[in-house]
């Protein structure tokens, strides 16, 4: 009997538009966030079970358990889902990711030091914006990331805001900045809120996150460089900070100051 699990998988796929180069430009940052996030995962599977030669695109569920497998109905929709669909390594991902919910399933027991959705982040990309493609560097239509070595994306800093709604407020154009409003009572690992700096060609746009769930303009930053905000300040963070603190906003687990 076909898995829950799996199905929803399966589904999963069947609804990406492989082919929407535009919502893939326009979801470069979290989309980037993702395959990274992906690569560090799968590290520290292949890691853990001596594949580091099959990394990145190693079925994970081949080594963990062997003896699940797909339903033959299963495999055959899942053939049909993926007619065209390439590079190669994308399709075998995709029927990894579906054979990796039949492990979940199944209720096998897993490491527990372990990530146990390797393959989540993979699947999030592909549905904001499709797939990829591999030459020197992971081409994401929109974004372009060094591929690495198993060594380097187990040191990668993980990224577990996975929301689509923080995954949403990631993306927007030029470079970008995070900064965190701390205070002597509020520091950077539980802001007061937080902002960021765009530079779009010779545009610069100052937003913070607001209670309207939205980046909206603000001056706070400007203050800070003018040495105006006494009791508070903005101090750098990474793209993984930002996110974990929208994603707690947007969940209701925390508030703006």
């Amino acid at each position: 009997m076909t898995s829950d699990r799996s199905r929803v998988a399966l589904e999963r796929l069947r609804a990406i538009d492989w082919s929407n180069d535009a919502e893939a430009f326009d979801n470069a940052n979290s989309r980037a966030l993702l395959m990274r996030e992906y690569l560090r995962r799968t590290a520290l599977w292949a890691q853990a079970y001596d594949v580091g030669d099959t990394w990145p695109f190693c079925d994970v569920a081949e080594h963990v358990a062997p003896e699940v497998q797909l339903a033959p109905e299963l495999t055959t929709e899942l053939d049909e889902v993926l007619v065209g669909v390439m590079p190669f390594s994308l399709q075998r991902m995709c029927r990894a990711a579906v054979r990796w919910a039949a492990v979940r399933q199944a209720e096998i027991d897993l490491p527990k030091a372990l990530p146990d959705e390797p393959y989540e982040p993979l699947l999030l990309m592909c549905e904001r914006g499709g797939g990829y493609f591999i030459e020197e560097f992971v081409d994401l239509n929109g974004a372009m990331l060094r591929l690495g070595t198993v060594e380097r994306n187990l040191a990668a800093t993980p990224f577990l805001a996975l929301a689509h709604t923080t995954l949403d407020a990631l993306d927007a154009e030029g470079e970008i900045t995070y900064y965190a409003r701390v205070s002597d009572d509020h520091s950077r690992t539980s802001p007061l809120g937080v902002a960021r700096r765009r530079i779009d060609d010779t545009e610069t746009y100052d937003e913070a996150f607001t209670d309207d769930l939205r980046w909206e303009p603000t001056e706070g930053l400007q203050l800070c460089d003018l040495g105006r905000e006494e009791n508070e300040q903005h101090v750098v963070i990474t793209e993984a900070e930002a996110a974990a603190f929208i994603e707690s906003i947007t969940k209701g687990g925390n508030a703006l100051g």
